[in-house]
């Protein structure tokens, strides 16, 4: 999906394991339920993106463009990842 313009895209229980999404338009798109196990997102547009209940996801915020997107709890944590800080249950 490199670089591709995929605004309002619905990625709806998909396995996306794996996806190069880097410099891709996802703006509004909807990834719920999905499984985005080692995707990749680096300077992706992300705004208004829906990632409530998506899996496995790991995105840098300085890297992306994100505002208004959508988290769910406990996978937002995969927000801090480049932090590399120790989140405990």
């Amino acid at each position: 999906f490199y670089q591709l313009k995929l605004k309002e895209t619905g990625f709806l229980n998909c396995s996306l394991e794996g996806v190069d999404f880097t410099e891709t338009n996802l703006k509004m798109a909807k990834f719920k339920g999905s499984n985005l196990k080692t995707a990749r997102f680096d300077q992706t547009v992300l705004d208004k993106a829906d990632f409530r209940n998506a899996t496995g996801y790991s995105i840098d915020p300085r890297k992306n463009q994100m505002r208004g997107a959508q988290f769910s709890l406990p996978d937002v944590v995969g927000l801090l990842d480049e932090f590399q800080v120790k989140i405990e249950r």
